[in-house]
């Protein structure tokens, strides 16, 4: 009984062997599949070979059925034995054949193929186990039909097998151990397998010499596989294993490359002039001017910046609003002297104001990012200024100070550009609720000064200017440039330019010549390298409007960044600009910004400014019934040739932020 245990255990543990031997194959072909299958994206220069040849190797793993028992002409096992396994070698050299990229082909081997095995133990009648394995071994010859389904690399195959037996030797054991040969054995058997691959390629196709891996399996089923004339045992094999295979690829000849005519088109422009028929040299304005309620200090300074017009006591009885320009500032900004001159003078119009309206309480908040009590020094500079050289009662001046003002330039968040945004939050803001000193219809702490109403000749107004448009100059240059050539060939060159639409004064263009003819010529810069020439005439005339015509000029300040206009503007524009626009006159409104930020944003937010601006005087204008207005609108962003304010001072910049709104009567 302990015999009859131990070849149980025995038996599922050489199962368990032959198990463990198939499972590792097919994993080793799977990774040598997904290792070595990216070589055939490689590019082809030979073909594959059609002749290959090689050898293959594997297992052969042997199920017996039927029954045995009379083992040779001398002996007979006392019992019968039926069923059994077993693991042989299996060894060939192969040919093979198939065209590249064909579905059937042509395979032969011919070589080792072991049959042997253990048949399960038996119990004789004397109450024995009986054991019987047995060596059977052939010489194998195996033609078959390759076919592969989807042109690919894997292919099945089938075909007859030849066998020849070489060795036939059995082990009996009934106590002491019996080999003879076995009896009654056939020379030749004839079966069949059916089969499948997987060609895996070991090196380019872009050799000659090729190689390729082919892991296999394959069936031989029981029938035709009785390897004794006698009585009724069967052999069924399962095959697994490898195939390396080698053969000679066709060099494949290379045709000419031709590179081919790549065709770059470069976007086009459109290129327009648009010169006024009616082009003023001068027009009397008359504008009313805004004056923000602020005074700017200079970083880390609790001193008036000396850029602000500073009296002395017995000047006082001199100053008055409507002739600042005799009390002008060191510092002027070059084009717009005249209006920084008005707010260079903030201090002595409130000082002025606060004289003739003695009830009038101003409070001073200062605001520094040194602290408050920084702030507050700032607040008490402006005082003392005010006191001393004004004469204003001490106590008609409360000060405080703060780190931040109300409404900051520096907004949560902000990054680019910090230095100059802080340069406009060291200020002191002037508050009160006197209407004589504010802004009428307006109270509070960021209410600005009433306007100043100033008088001059502008030159070169908008509506003047020749006007250059260059649609999708963007897109298509780097930058463009004019040549504007007269009737005599004297040629002015303007630019470098990049945006779209460019305008520039008629007077620039014609000096003291009443009229011209000018051809104009665009040359752009492509971003390829190329230039792009277009050209367009244009007729420009210059002459002077009656002497009695005048324009009204208002102004409207937004905080930084902002294109919503802040509270204390609308009612000013409904009430105060609206009013005075002349019947079937003009409204030009045009908006700007200061050099912080984008560019391109900056174009963007002057332009919105400007249409909030027409959007409330166009309601305004709808409520009275109107629609004899003409209105045009221009966004200039931070352009600093068409900037009202010069933007190296804070001052400057907080003006800069601003839609300039030119009411201009109808011409008789």
């Amino acid at each position: 009984m302990k015999a009859k245990t131990n070849f149980k255990k025995g038996s599922r543990m050489a199962w368990y062997h032959y198990t463990l031997h198939i499972k590792s194959l097919i994993l080793s072909a799977l990774i040598l599949t997904g290792i070595l299958t990216t070589l055939q994206a490689q590019e082809i220069k030979f073909t594959k070979p059609s002749w290959w040849f090689g050898a293959a190797a594997g297992a052969n793993f042997n199920y017996y059925s039927g029954s045995t028992q009379e083992l040779n002409s001398d002996f007979t096992a006392p019992a019968v034995f039926h069923n059994g396994y077993g693991l042989g070698l299996y060894l060939a050299p192969l040919m093979e054949f198939h065209r590249p990229d064909s579905k059937l082909g042509f395979m032969l081997q011919a070589g080792y193929d072991s049959r042997k095995g253990s048949f399960k133990r038996v119990w004789t009648p004397c109450d024995c186990l009986a054991d019987l394995s047995v060596d059977l071994n052939y010489i194998t010859v195996e033609p078959s039909l390759r076919f592969a389904p989807f042109k690919s690399n894997f292919y099945l195959y089938g075909g007859p097998r030849l066998a020849f037996n070489l060795a036939k030797a059995f082990t009996y054991k009934e106590g002491e151990p019996f080999d003879p040969d076995l009896s009654y054995m056939r020379k030749a058997l004839v079966s069949m397998q059916i089969g499948a691959g997987y060609d895996i390629p070991l090196s380019s196709q872009n050799k000659a010499k090729q190689s390729v891996l082919s892991p296999f399996i394959s069936f031989q089923p029981y029938f035709g596989q009785n390897p004794r004339s006698i009585e009724t045992w069967t052999v069924s094999t399962v095959r697994v294993g490898a195939a390396l295979k080698f053969g000679r690829g066709h060099k494949i000849p290379v045709p000419a490359v031709i590179a081919p005519v790549i065709v770059v088109v470069e976007p086009d422009v459109k290129f327009t002039v648009i010169s006024p028929t009616n082009i003023p040299v001068a027009r009397r304005v008359r504008e009313t001017f805004p004056v923000r309620n602020y005074v700017f200090f200079d970083l880390g300074s609790t001193e008036i910046p000396d850029r602000y017009v500073l009296l002395k006591k017995d000047q006082v009885k001199d100053f008055r609003e409507d002739r600042l320009e005799v009390f002008t500032p060191k510092y002027l900004s070059g084009r717009s002297d005249r209006q920084m001159t008005v707010y260079y003078n903030v201090i002595n119009i409130l000082g002025d104001r606060m004289i003739k309206n003695p009830l009038a309480v101003v409070r001073l908040s200062g605001a520094s990012m040194e602290g408050i009590p920084h702030g507050l020094a700032m607040a008490e500079s402006v005082k003392k200024y005010l006191v001393s050289v004004f004469g204003i009662d001490p106590s008609r001046i409360n000060t405080e100070g703060r780190i931040k003002p109300r409404i900051p330039s520096e907004q949560p968040g902000g990054t680019k550009e910090l230095a100059l945004l802080r340069e406009g939050d060291d200020r002191v803001s002037i508050w009160s609720e006197t209407p004589g000193i504010l802004m009428e219809y307006q109270t509070g702490p960021e209410t600005p000064l009433a306007p100043v109403e100033i008088i001059g000749v502008q030159q070169a107004p908008i509506d003047s200017y020749v006007t250059f448009n260059v649609d999708g100059a963007t897109e298509a240059f780097s930058s463009w440039s004019l040549e504007i050539r007269d009737e005599k060939g004297a040629v002015q060159k303007f630019g470098p330019y990049t945006q779209e639409t460019e305008s520039i004064p008629g007077k620039s263009i014609l000096g003291a010549r009443p009229a011209g003819d000018f051809n104009v010529t665009m040359v752009g810069q492509r971003k390829s390298g190329n230039t792009l020439k277009k050209e367009a005439p244009v007729h420009i005339v210059l002459w002077t409007p009656p002497e009695n015509e005048e324009m009204l000029r208002f102004s409207v300040i937004f905080e930084f960044n902002e294109s919503q206009a802040i509270n204390v503007y609308d009612k000013f524009l409904t009430d105060v600009v609206t009013p005075k626009i002349f019947k079937d006159g003009t409204v030009i409104i045009h908006g700007h910004t200061d050099i912080i930020g984008e560019e391109a944003h900056n174009l963007e937010l002057s332009l919105a400014r400007a249409n909030e601006v027409r959007s409330i005087i166009e309601k305004a204008l709808s409520n009275a019934g109107r629609s004899d207005v003409k209105f045009e609108v221009y966004g200039f962003g931070e352009d600093e040739s068409l900037a009202p304010f010069d933007n190296k001072y804070v001052e400057g910049r907080f003006y800069n932020r601003t839609v300039i709104i030119d009411i201009i009567p109808p011409k008789k």
